[in-house]
């Protein structure tokens, strides 16, 4: 088993770990090199056998550290360490940082240029458009949010759709709230059925001459934002 890499998830005892159903107990030379350095995490893994650790909480799996021979974890350790405290690490470091700032600069501009060419309002509901792609540009660009826009699977304007009705399903719906049945399909077919009403909802700013409904939930949601 020390042999193989793996992922297993959090054991009942702290030296143990569950794989495929089974209880392992962990090597007696290894340690868990926690979460939090990416960097040395990569290197260790790189290096030979290890089991990456997984907790499930709720829906979402949670990374608690890697299992690893001891001697390894501290050898790249020290590595990076002497790496790390050369001048030309922290530069490099710098160079790469402005470069993603420079490149989520754009991005977050590309986008919000996307959800304004998605929601297309008539010229009257201009400034509601802003604020309303402002406000989806704000929500779904940082990096690590994990949101839609954050994927490159598919073009910047299906992207852009994506998290305008993800956004308004969230705001302007009651499905934070609703009690959806834990039938197979159910929670798919209630985000189907919110989607159609967002749409229809854009589709009244988006019509020239069409009447604005007196109370809107699109409008009271950017307003409630505001404050």
């Amino acid at each position: 088993m020390p042999n193989e890499t793996r992922v297993v998830l959090l054991g009942p005892t702290p030296r143990t770990v569950i794989a495929d159903g089974k209880p392992l107990t962990v090597p007696p030379d290894w340690s868990l090199l926690p979460p939090g350095d990416a960097g040395l995490t990569r290197r260790v893994k790189a290096d030979g056998p290890s089991w990456t650790v997984e907790e499930k909480v709720g829906r979402r799996m949670f990374s608690r550290g890697v299992w690893a021979p001891a001697e390894r974890i501290e050898r790249h350790r020290a590595a990076l360490e002497a790496e790390r405290a050369d001048p030309a690490y922290t530069k490099k470091l710098t160079a790469g940082r402005a470069l993603r700032e420079k490149k989520q600069e754009a991005y977050v501009e590309d986008f919000h240029g996307a959800v304004l060419a998605y929601l297309r309002f008539d010229a009257r509901h201009g400034d509601l458009a802003r604020r309303l792609a402002d406000a989806v540009t704000k929500h779904a660009t940082p990096v690590g949010s994990g949101t839609v826009a954050r994927t490159e699977r598919i073009p910047v304007a299906e992207r852009a759709e994506a998290a305008v009705i993800a956004w308004m399903r969230h705001q302007t719906t009651a499905y934070d709230d609703m009690a959806i049945a834990r039938i197979k399909g159910e929670r798919r077919r209630v985000r189907r059925m919110l989607a159609e009403r967002s749409k229809q909802l854009l589709d009244v700013y988006r019509r020239a001459g069409s009447p604005v409904p007196p109370v809107c939930p699109l409008r009271n949601a950017l307003t409630r934002q505001a404050a």
